[in-house]
Parts: structure tokens; sequence; C-alpha cells
């Protein structure tokens, strides 16, 4: 009976746990466009930095791609240019016009004139009507030529022609497809199992990751404690750690933080209402542990389980 109360008491107020395990995270590398794989730089856990090359597709596709929207970026600044000269064409000859239709109105004036004075024959009158007419109707065509390339030139989007603005565009988005043909390493880590071959042919298909990378810096310790042990585990609380790797060795270590939620009580919009008379496992609440000792020594790989006390 005494040691049965001893028990008891020491589960309480010393929480002990054998659900504890380093925790790591993964990325799954993912390539942004597809092709033949013609490099796998990269070697099986070897440690990697960010920005380190793990494979590259065959990029001459893509780099044809890029050459054209450079030819027609080229072509359609040039065009610019020469939107420009017809604009410049057209403006010089509405101003010859103006001058030919004052002309003529000149003329008018002083047939007019002459016809008051009764020196010319009205047939002459005509004409000079005839003359003033046709010279507006080509002033008027000249202007309306001289508007429609006013708009042909000054069609902008931020201050850059509309064509050349959409193929700048077109060639970002080419040049872009061309970079993610080097596809790199998202932080310090490694690969592992690696099966990745040069002559592979990947997609981007979110279901068939090429590899997995490994974070280096990203490992904790957590361990899952009864809920009737909350109340005794607390932010900064000295806690052993016995690691199965490591057999009689026990390390000393901390309360780093306790995570406020458990997963069995999460909910997910679904179109399904959850029911709550199902009976759902208790869950355990996670406390991330901190080793407070060297243990640079030891081989201690990430997924290594361990008991905490």
């Amino acid at each position: 009976f005494m040691i049965g109360i001893i028990l008891l008491v020491m589960n309480y107020n010393p929480p002990f746990t054998k659900t504890a395990r380093i925790y790591f995270a993964t990325t799954p590398i993912l390539p942004d466009v597809r092709g033949r794989v013609i490099e796998v730089p990269v070697q099986p856990n070897a440690l990697l930095k960010s920005g380190d090359v793990l494979f590259r597709i065959d990029p001459q596709p893509y780099q044809y791609v890029v050459d054209q929207k450079k030819a027609l970026l080229a072509e359609a600044e040039q065009s610019v240019k020469q939107l420009k000269a017809a604009y410049d064409q057209a403006l010089a000859n509405v101003e010859k016009l103006n001058v030919q239709v004052k002309l003529a109105q000149d003329e008018y004036d002083r047939q007019v004139y002459l016809l008051e004075k009764k020196v010319i024959a009205q047939s002459t009158l005509d004409i000079a009507t005839r003359n003033v007419d046709g010279a507006k109707q080509a002033l008027a065509a000249a202007e309306a030529s001289a508007e429609s390339a006013r708009l042909a030139f000054t069609s902008e989007i931020g201050g850059v022609n509309t064509t050349v603005a959409r193929l700048q565009a077109e060639l970002g988005e080419a040049q872009y497809s061309l970079d993610q043909t080097v596809v790199r390493a998202p932080g310090s880590g490694y690969v592992t199992q690696m099966l990745l071959r040069p002559g592979m042919y990947v997609v981007p298909a979110p279901l068939r990751p090429v590899m997995v990378f490994v974070h280096k810096d990203d490992q904790q310790l957590a361990a899952g404690f009864q809920q009737n042990s909350l109340q005794r585990v607390r932010t900064g609380d000295e806690a052993e750690i016995a690691f199965d790797a490591i057999p009689g060795q026990v390390f000393k270590g901390k309360v780093k933080y306790v995570l406020d939620t458990i997963a069995t009580g999460q909910l997910q919009a679904t179109g399904v209402l959850q029911d709550m008379g199902v009976n759902v496992p208790g869950g355990r609440a996670v406390a991330v542990i901190e080793v407070a000792e060297d243990m640079s020594a030891y081989n201690i790989p990430g997924g290594a389980t361990a008991q905490v006390a």
C-alpha cells in the first residue's frame, strides 16, 4: 500500500513519459518545371548550405523560349521607334495641309473680291471653292491619320509601350522558368535515401517529390505527457532525459515550452459535421525539452526515442 502511494505521488509530482522523440522538419523537393534530369551533383547525407545545387534539368527548351522572347522584345522596341517616326511624319503632313488650306482660303477670298468687282466669272470662283473644300478634306484625313499614329505611339502602361511591356513580362516569365531548371537546397541540411538519377524525367506534380530534404537546424525533443500531469509540467522546469540509443545515461535538461493544444482536439473545415459522441482518445500534452548537456559526442539521429521525467 505504501509503495503504491509512493508511485502515485512520484507519477503526479515529477511526471514521467516514455513517449519522447527527436522530431525534425523535412521539405519535399518538387521541380517547378518539367524536363530531363542531366546532373545530380549532390551526395546523399552530405551537409549542404542554402542555395547549393541539388540537381539540374535540361535547360535547352527553356533557353529557346528566352531567346525567342528577347528577339520579339527587340523587334517591338524597334517598332516603337517606327511608330514615333510615323507620328512625326503625320504631324508634318498636317502642318503642310494647314498651309495649303490657308493658301486655298486666301485664293478663295481674293476670287470673291474679284467677283464682286465683276472682274472674273462665277466659274472661276467655283473652282476656288472646290479647291478650298478639297484642301479641308485632305486636312481632315491627315488629322485623323495623325491621331491614329498618336494613339499607336502613346499606347503605354507605366510609361512603357504596351506591346513592349507585355513582351518584357513574357521574357521575365521565360527567364524564371529557365532559372528553375537548377534546383537548390532550401536551407542547411542534407538529402538522404536519394534515388534521383540523371536521365529521369521529372514533372512539377504535388504528390511526386523527387527527393526529401532534411533540415539540420530544426530538430527538437518533444515529450508527450498524460493530461493529469499538465499542472506539474511548466516552462522552465528541470527535466531528465534517457535516450534509448544511450542506455544507462541520463542527461539534464529543462522544459522549453508546453504546447497550448492537443492534437485530438483539432477541427478542420470539411463537408461533414463533427460527431461529439464518438469515443476519441484523450491525447497527450506535448512539452518541448531542451537538453542542457553537450550531445555532440553521441550519435543521436533525428527520430530517436527517449524517456523524460
